[in-house]
């Protein structure tokens, strides 16, 4: 089954489909550290830092300082260790190796409460494509949509979102995603960026459903065979396994060409705040 309905369904082409007036991004740099705004919130309490823009943080810092042409990112794991509130964050990196095909970097994510996630990025060196078949993972069957996203329900999601699926079905779901803010002042974010901010979403899709969302998520791992094209991030997620709390769950990431990669995540079950809707991340 599909979601509900959306609004304004005028059948704009995916070219003339246009986010909102760019708004306030989620961070603002002021002396070094990045100064949340209002709506960096997590849906999991109301003065709660988003996970997923740790890890764009984190991408952010390690692409600017690490990354070079010829040189693809082919892996990022981002662990979330920590809660935090809305406090000023900084972010540390350091090159861990830089070989002739292989580059890693680390980044540390803090506020005045210490450290409360880090992150590592594998950095591998373009070359020739081999010849020979192998198993290829299949482009999905669902078009970049036509129209503009969802009304908000019950959540309002701080980026534009369309459902493909049913939330109150057990899965597998699908969406499409598309970033509304900026991530830190007026940057224009790169596609790496891009891609480690819609990887936390891998979270929810795969582990949430009938019932809302049960767990929370401790990390997830970003693999990536090329760089997003385009806004559009779609997810699908292919993959759940729980049991005694503990749950782990695998998507696969397309962009309007095709596939680009995929997310694993883990997660310890948790329940949501008072007040706050079940089928939030």
């Amino acid at each position: 089954m599909r979601a509900p309905a959306a609004r304004g369904l005028g059948g704009e082409s995916p070219q003339e489909l246009e986010s909102d007036s760019v708004t306030s991004a989620f961070f603002t740099r002021k002396q070094g550290e990045f100064v949340p705004e209002p709506h960096a919130r997590s849906p999991w309490s109301p003065d709660m830092l988003h996970g997923r823009l740790l890890g764009g943080l984190a991408a952010r810092a390690i692409e600017q300082e690490y990354g070079a042409p010829g040189l693809s990112f082919a892996r990022l794991t981002v662990d979330l260790f920590r809660n935090s509130p809305l406090l000023p964050v900084t972010v540390e990196t350091e090159l861990v190796r830089d070989g002739r095909r292989i580059r890693v970097a680390d980044a540390v994510i803090r506020t005045d409460q210490g450290v409360i996630g880090r992150a590592g990025a594998v950095l591998l060196r373009k070359g020739e494509q081999p010849e020979g078949e192998r198993l290829i993972t299949p482009m999905w069957d669902e078009p970049p949509p036509e129209a503009p996203p969802l009304e908000a329900g019950e959540w309002t999601p701080p980026f534009d979102l369309w459902w493909r699926t049913e939330w109150a079905q057990p899965g597998p779901h699908r969406v499409w995603l598309r970033e509304r803010h900026p991530l830190v002042d007026d940057e224009e974010i790169t596609p790496f960026t891009r891609v480690a901010l819609a990887a936390d979403f891998a979270s929810p899709l795969s582990n949430g459903g009938a019932g809302g969302l049960p767990f929370i998520n401790a990390d997830y791992t970003l693999t990536l065979g090329r760089l997003p094209e385009g806004e559009l991030i779609g997810v699908e997620s292919t993959g759940h396994l729980s049991a005694d709390g503990i749950a782990t769950g695998q998507c696969t990431f397309h962009d309007a060409a095709g596939p680009i990669g995929f997310c694993l995540v883990t997660a310890v079950a948790n329940a949501m705040a008072p007040g706050t809707p079940a089928s939030t991340s």
